[in-house]
């Protein structure tokens, strides 16, 4: 679904990806603890720490950031 997205942002600024990449990821520590039944928006440190951004990777999840460098590699 994300790979969809990247061909609306490839012509960003290189600023807005970490902007995209840090909301998401807060999202999705947010959908995470929603299915814990704990309330919050997973934007706390132990949140970041039980779900870092590699467990993320390792989910095959990737950033915005990094399709960007893969895209610009590829020109």
């Amino acid at each position: 679904m994300l790979k969809g997205w990247f061909g609306y942002f490839k012509h960003a600024n290189k600023s807005t990806f970490p902007k995209i990449d840090g909301f998401i990821r807060m999202r999705l520590r947010a959908m995470l603890r929603k299915q814990q039944k704990r309330p919050g928006l997973g934007r706390c440190h132990a949140d970041h720490k039980r779900w870092p951004n590699v467990y993320f990777a390792e989910l095959g999840l990737f950033t915005m950031t990094q399709a960007q460098l893969q895209a610009s590699q590829f020109r």
